[in-house]
């Protein structure tokens, strides 16, 4: 286990993300889902992540009930605000956001602080559990201003009146993580698909940032939504189809890792982690499985020599760290 910043608050260095069960692209089934989060705690996982955004609440209901028999004590639990869940009665479906649900709310954008105290109690009340360990301001892209002004002070007090214990924001992006890090007392930032083997974005400047300030980073989205899982024409990367030129990339990746008996998926996992600034890499999981395949997978050492091609191919930035091996 690793401690997010100076908070005292601890994850597994392999974490689990929840929006798959909450029907991201396509629906799983109740049981599904609790077989899923069974499938991480049997695997050693012990930090499990959600938000109102997945599956309209529907990820936070599952990861609840799949966790509320196990003792509150062994896990870490995070959610997000920035986003406040309305209903609706215009029916239809949630696929133009991505998930596999009906439409019965809709995403009110809120960094207020009132809309972060009110996101928090209503991720609660789905989860069915009186805390949560960690929160994020989700996805602030074009709400800098309310987030940095109103949301971030709103989650410093709920961490001072000992209503959370670690804070953070967690983007598609580095830039204004890396502006958290520089300016905010955060102590953990989510950065979903910038640091990867595909995009190494973050280790120019949030990464050192982090490293500088004592900050913790979990690196999501390390698949890039699923090309360096599979890649294959047709693959998603950044939740939208491969552009030709990178689907070649990652193929020439996955050729690579072969001829070293490894698999671009170890390889995808193990890169992330491999930065001293990165305490856990989140994985999202749909099934049984999907999550006992990326903790097999995490488990993998991956040749030094794999590490050694890529940089040579120009494949792998120079001063990207690279998985240290065992002499042993």
């Amino acid at each position: 286990m690793r401690t997010l910043g100076r908070s005292g608050v601890e994850v597994s260095a392999l974490s689990f993300g929840a929006a798959g069960i909450g029907n991201l692209f396509t629906a799983v089934s109740d049981e599904e889902a609790h077989e899923a989060v069974d499938a991480a705690w049997d695997g050693g996982i012990r930090s499990f992540d959600t938000a109102p955004h997945y599956g309209l609440g529907l990820s936070e209901r599952r990861l609840g009930a799949a966790l509320r028999e196990r003792p509150r004590h062994a896990y870490t639990l995070s959610t997000k605000v920035g986003r406040l869940l309305e209903p609706t009665g215009t029916g239809g479906d949630d696929l133009e956001h991505g998930f596999a649900v009906p439409a019965t709310h809709r995403r009110v954008w809120d960094f207020s602080a009132d809309g972060v105290r009110r996101a928090l109690e209503a991720g609660l009340e789905r989860l069915g559990l009186d805390r949560v360990d960690v929160v994020y301001l989700h996805d602030p892209d074009d709400h800098a201003e309310q987030a940095f002004r109103e949301g971030y002070p709103a989650l410093e007090k709920l961490r001072s009146q000992g209503v959370v214990g670690a804070i953070g924001a967690g983007m598609n992006q580095a830039e204004m993580l890396t502006r958290f890090v520089r300016d905010t007392d955060v102590d953990v930032v989510l950065c979903a698909g910038r640091y990867t083997l595909l995009d190494h974005r973050a280790l120019a400047g949030l990464l050192p940032a982090a490293l500088e300030r004592g900050t913790s980073v979990v690196v999501g989205g390390a698949f890039n939504s699923g090309l360096l899982a599979d890649p294959r024409p047709g693959a998603t990367y950044d939740y939208a189809t491969a552009p030709r030129e990178t689907l070649e990339r990652a193929l020439r990746l996955q050729d690579i890792a072969g001829r070293h008996g490894t698999t671009l998926r170890a390889a995808a996992l193990a890169f992330p982690a491999a930065h001293p600034a990165v305490v856990s890499v989140l994985v999202g999981a749909r099934s049984a499985h999907e999550v006992r395949d990326c903790a097999e997978q995490f488990a993998t050492p991956v040749p030094a020599a794999f590490w050694r091609e890529l940089r040579e191919a120009g494949l792998l930035p120079e001063e990207a760290p690279v998985p240290v091996q065992d002499p042993s």
